[in-house]
């Protein structure tokens, strides 16, 4: 009876265990919930030969695809959180009352790595530069963050995830910098906490509709345009939302929210078709209103974008980054609005807007010779289109908190560079710096380049090279 018993117990438990892979043969998997693309399965031969990584491939072909998958990934989210009140999934953190919050949030929230000095200029003063250029092009420039949902509703968060490091947080620390530097800012933080009520998803990263409206409505009003206002609109509310959290964490088993939706229509038209409000590029038309858009924003401009959309005559919404801004000319646009998530602030100090550096006079005579003394400091010349790119980092001992870096072409030419974050297996530094010039404004194969640093007026060179720009 033991022994029959025992094979019984074995033969259930490899039958379960060859479900998932004996399923595929009739089970037709729903798609990832995850902001990526499946796996497809590998080749074991191409036309280079065999492909020895066959098996790893397969293994992760497997993992993304066997049978049932959502439905034990939900049934396990679903146990452990009931059971241990924790998440199952790396990117999402299980807070209380059905709260969800985006773990790439949690290092900021508890400030436990917030940017330097540096890095916060760096943000702030390539804003600066990149407002400059749109403004002598006779246009207007506008920057906001969209604030985490847990800065302004940590009420939700779990007791684990509650012990701060700091309760400073880097856009803390970049608004007085933004003012120093001219910025044209909207601190939407400020907005949303003004207001009693919650006006982001519980189960969601992002504001809801009424959110969105409001957001839109300080843009407008930050941007001096008239607009219609959502204050005592009517609207209706229906609970058909479905939260991007709460679809990576139970895919199979999405708990609906509401959502607000205002009773007078929007009357804006797409150009090209579209799959969502957050396809990379969308140009949208309202004859009735007046002005061009061009605005780059993320996930967040999901809701925005339709608030937006209706208050200009033609508007052009971008994801792409880094931020080409001459495509202001090419969509016609007065206007370009800038909209990044709280939880990014730290990729926007490592990638720079794409214009043509601005030219500078400065005191090159006067300078102070370093390059002899160049240390850490490098120089690379990248194509980059209609642009050739120059970058590197500055040995840290030059550079300040403040410090402006310039380079000199062929000793005639100078451009003021963009202040950036540098990340790489080497080295990570906040005293990296990039520019693009034109290649028409570029004559032979071989440059010289010098690079300037200036710290409160004093001017120092800190290196010279010749670089090979044929390619």
């Amino acid at each position: 009876m033991k022994r029959s018993g025992m094979t019984i117990y074995l033969a259930l438990t490899l039958a379960i265990c060859l479900v998932p892979l004996a399923g595929l043969l009739w089970y037709e998997g729903a798609e990832s919930s995850e902001n990526r693309r499946l796996s497809e399965f590998p080749a074991l031969k191409s036309e280079d030969g065999w492909n020895i990584e066959f098996l790893s491939e397969a293994g992760d072909w497997f993992e993304e695809h066997f049978a049932y998958r959502q439905e034990l990934v939900t049934a396990d989210a679903r146990l452990r959180g009931s059971l241990f009140g924790v998440s199952t999934e790396d990117g999402v953190i299980k807070g209380t009352d059905g709260w969800l919050y985006y773990m790439d949030s949690l290092e900021d929230y508890l400030g436990s790595e917030i940017l330097s000095d540096r890095g916060i200029f760096n943000i702030a003063h390539t804003l600066h530069m990149m407002q400059e250029y749109i403004e002598n092009a006779g246009r207007t420039f506008l920057f906001t963050v969209a604030p985490n949902k847990n800065s302004l509703y940590p009420e939700h968060m779990p007791y684990y995830d509650r012990i701060k490091v700091s309760d400073t947080h880097s856009i803390d620390r970049l608004r007085p910098v933004l003012e120093e530097q001219g910025v044209n800012y909207v601190d939407l933080y400020s907005v949303f906490e003004a207001k009693d009520e919650v006006l982001y998803h519980a189960r969601d990263s992002h504001w809801n509709n009424k959110g969105a409206a409001l957001a839109a409505e300080a843009l407008l009003d930050g941007l001096g345009r008239e607009h219609r206002s959502y204050e005592d609109a009517d609207y209706t509310v229906r609970a058909d939302f479905e939260g991007d959290l709460d679809v990576m964490l139970y895919p199979e088993d999405v708990t609906p929210e509401d959502e607000i939706y205002y009773d007078e229509p929007f009357t804006y038209e797409y150009l090209t078709e579209i799959e969502s409000t957050f396809d990379p590029e969308i140009d949208t038309s309202q004859p009735d209103a007046q002005g061009g858009l061009l605005m780059y924003r993320d996930s967040f401009g999901n809701a925005l974008l339709p608030f937006m959309a209706q208050e200009f005559a033609n508007a052009k919404f971008s994801r792409g980054v880094p931020y080409y801004v001459d495509d202001m000319f090419f969509c016609d646009a007065d206007t370009v609005v800038v909209e990044r998530a709280e939880r990014f602030l730290p990729d926007m100090s490592k990638n720079p807007p794409v214009f043509q550096s601005p030219e500078r006079e400065i005191a090159i005579l006067q300078a102070k010779d370093r390059a002899e003394e160049p240390g850490e400091t490098t120089c690379e010349a990248s194509d980059e289109g209609l642009f050739l790119k120059l970058g590197g980092r500055i040995d840290e001992s030059y550079i300040d908190t403040d410090s402006t870096i310039y380079l000199c072409v062929d000793g005639e030419d100078t451009y003021e560079a963009f202040p950036v974050n540098i990340e790489t297996e080497d080295v990570v530094t906040d005293c990296g710096y990039a520019a693009y010039i034109e290649k028409g404004r570029l004559e032979g194969e071989e440059i010289t380049v010098e690079l300037y640093v200036d710290t409160d007026g004093e001017l120092l060179r800190v290196y010279r090279t010749e670089l090979d720009v044929s390619r």
